[in-house]
Formats: C-alpha cells, sequence, structure tokens
C-alpha cells in the first residue's frame, strides 16, 4: 500500500528542492538592496502621476454590492454550462430544471433592481 505513495512522495520531494533551489539562487544572484529604501521606493506607484485619492478614502458600500451581485450571478450562470453540454444525456428532468433555475435568477435580479442596488449614487 506504501507503494502506491511513491509517487507522490517524490513529487512532494522533487518540488520542495526546486522551490529551494530557486530561493537560493535568488538570494545569491538576485539585486542586492540596502537596509534603508530611498523615498522614491516608498512612494506608491501612480503611473507617474500623483495620487488623487486621498488617504482614509473610503469607497461607497454601493461598489462593494455591485461586486458582490456580480459575483454571486456570475457564479450561478456558470452552473448552466455543465448542463448545456450534457442536456441531451440529462434528459427533460434536466430542461425543466434549468428553465427553473433561470426564472429564479431572473426574479432575484428583479428583487435586486426594485430594490435600488444597482443603482450607483
Amino acid at each position: 500500500m506504501l507503494g502506491s505513495y511513491l509517487p507522490l512522495l517524490i513529487f512532494l520531494v522533487l518540488s520542495t528542492g526546486v522551490a529551494a533551489l530557486f530561493v537560493a539562487a535568488n538570494s545569491w544572484l538576485g539585486p542586492r538592496y540596502k537596509r534603508r529604501p530611498t523615498k522614491m521606493a516608498e512612494d506608491a506607484y501612480e503611473c507617474g502621476l500623483p495620487s488623487e485619492v486621498q488617504q482614509g478614502f473610503r469607497f461607497g458600500i454601493s461598489f462593494y454590492l455591485i461586486a458582490m451581485l456580480f459575483l454571486l450571478f456570475d457564479i450561478e450562470v456558470v452552473f448552466l454550462y455543465p448542463i448545456a453540454v450534457e442536456l441531451q444525456a440529462f434528459g427533460t428532468f434536466a430542461l425543466i430544471e434549468t428553465a427553473v433555475f433561470i426564472v429564479l435568477l431572473f426574479i432575484a435580479l428583479i428583487y435586486v433592481w426594485r430594490r435600488g442596488a444597482l443603482e450607483w449614487k
């Protein structure tokens, strides 16, 4: 039984060895920096333009709400792909379930829209 784990152990040893080799090569061959970074190195990278965002700036809740809704609907739509690929194998039951799923998604979208979650304030 332990013989079946031998390829896994070899893979783990090799991957750990390669990672350690890369870390060692980076420390030997990589660039050397001073202990204290310069003023330019401490500045945030903003494509060469000064930042217009003040420290402590907070995004509105609508930004996060729309992002969460996008992720929610996007992930739910991903569930439709396997059904579309194998619909013939699943049969009529899967078609009906998919239609119910799409109707529920549409109802959720209408609910979110009526609640004003998609309004940018």
